[in-house]
């Protein structure tokens, strides 16, 4: 069992904790949120994943984990490995903006232990590992790179049975030491230097969007030529060199990763020379695909928006999360009202801020009632169980745009016109 502090409690911080945690290992987390930190006190989570808060109420009865919004605290807990989970939002240029993270580093700087490891885990630009190494300027504290790989909606799924483990650092002893803490999973551990394993999330995640983005445009080419998508894809990953992975399409991608990381791994790519088309490709393709939707949605409306009720299903930015950055539902949502239509919509667990134009409805049918046309916006399975004929007579006009390839096709008997996102209009 080894004493460890994870700083920064969001998506990643809070799994990495609980994590870490069931695999035996004394946690203490650390936020500044003064709320958050109350809430996860009294167990309760503050985001939306399954499983977490059923194992964070056992941890925090079994006292292997902790909370402190006290840095103080922090340094009495004298943690041999601290895990930094902050955030690193994109800026104005798209790179990742490591502001947040440095300010920790600067706290940590003081209060690490000797021989303690600082574990970077939040997702950051090639060769920040080295430089948060110079930064702290301490021969006795040590810095390895331990990226996430966590999907939401399964995350603590992934983190206990992971595709893999990346650790890196310059001292491969160092590396060992971080990879040791996982030594109860049962999956490939990896061992690189510092650079390599920050460019694997990056190239990771850069990569898997533009399967997505390439799927989506396949099924935009079989809506124009009368193939059949389901069809297209499937032949396509019955070639054991592609696989069935991301080839669903959608309305396009998003979330917390995807954006963000594309975005900033092309940044970084720039800046070392070495540019990477197929990713700048993939980000546009990702711009049409949402553009595609709302198209669709005011072909269906008439031409016209102003003065329509659009009904949408779904604003989190995948199905099984209640997580809306940079949700493509979200973007739909926005550019619809600002061609004249009023949205209503409907999610199991996702909130959004308050808009003009946009309110949020309590259920499914709520959400559909008056509409002149219902946009089925994230793949949400409770959505398919809905009784169509209630649909259409809660409709104004029982038009439906699937953009999640989700509906039982039962309901093109009982609405009076559904599109299908890659199929081609009857």
């Amino acid at each position: 069992m080894k004493q460890i502090a994870v700083v920064g409690l969001g998506y990643v911080g809070l799994t990495t904790a609980v994590g870490l945690a069931q695999l035996g290992h004394q946690v203490l987390g650390f936020d500044v949120d003064d709320a958050k930190v109350s809430k996860l006190g009294a167990g309760e989570s503050p985001i939306y994943e399954n499983g977490l808060e059923a194992a964070l109420e056992g941890l925090i009865h079994s006292k292997a984990l902790d909370f402190t919004n006290s840095l103080d605290v922090v340094e009495d807990f004298k943690p041999e490995f601290i895990f930094i989970c902050v955030s690193t939002p994109q800026d104005d240029s798209g790179a990742a903006d490591l502001t947040i993270l440095n300010s920790v580093v600067s706290q940590l700087a003081g209060i690490a232990e000797p021989n303690s490891i600082l574990v970077i885990k939040s997702t950051v630009p090639v060769g920040t590992g080295q430089t948060i190494a110079n930064t702290l300027n301490r021969t006795d504290v040590f810095v390895a790179s331990n990226p996430e790989f966590l999907r939401e909606g399964t995350a603590m799924k992934d983190f206990m049975e992971p595709d893999r483990i990346v650790v890196g650092s310059s001292n491969p002893e160092v590396a060992k030491r971080v990879l040791d803490l996982y030594e109860a999973i049962d999956a490939p551990k990896l061992q690189t230097n510092l650079e390599s394993s920050e460019l694997i999330k990056y190239a990771a995640n850069a990569y898997l969007a533009m399967r997505l983005s390439f799927t989506n445009d396949i099924a935009a080419l079989s809506e124009k030529s009368n193939a059949n998508v389901d069809q297209v894809l499937h032949g396509m990953g019955l070639d054991k060199r592609i696989g069935t992975a991301f080839l669903k399409p959608g309305p396009g991608w998003g979330g917390s990763c995807f954006p963000k990381d594309t975005n900033a791994l092309v940044a970084i790519a720039k800046e070392f020379g070495s540019p990477l088309p197929l990713v700048e490709t993939a980000i546009a393709s990702n711009n049409a695909a949402i553009a595609r939707s709302v198209n669709a949605i005011t072909e269906l409306a008439g031409g016209d928006l102003a003065n329509k009720k659009v009904a949408v299903w779904g604003i989190a930015f995948k199905a099984n999360t209640d997580d809306i950055r940079d949700s493509p539902a979200l973007k739909i949502v926005d550019s619809l009202i600002s061609k004249g239509a009023e949205v209503q919509a409907y999610d199991p667990v996702a909130v959004a801020p308050d808009r003009a134009g946009f309110v949020l409805k309590g259920t499914a049918l709520e959400g559909a009632a008056g509409a002149d046309v219902l946009a089925v916006l994230t793949e949400w399975p409770e959505f398919a169980e809905v009784s169509p004929d209630k649909v259409a007579e809660a409709m104004r006009t029982s038009v439906v745009y699937d953009a999640r390839r989700i509906l039982p096709k039962s309901w093109r008997a009982h609405v009076s016109f559904i599109k299908v996102l890659g199929e081609a209009s009857e």
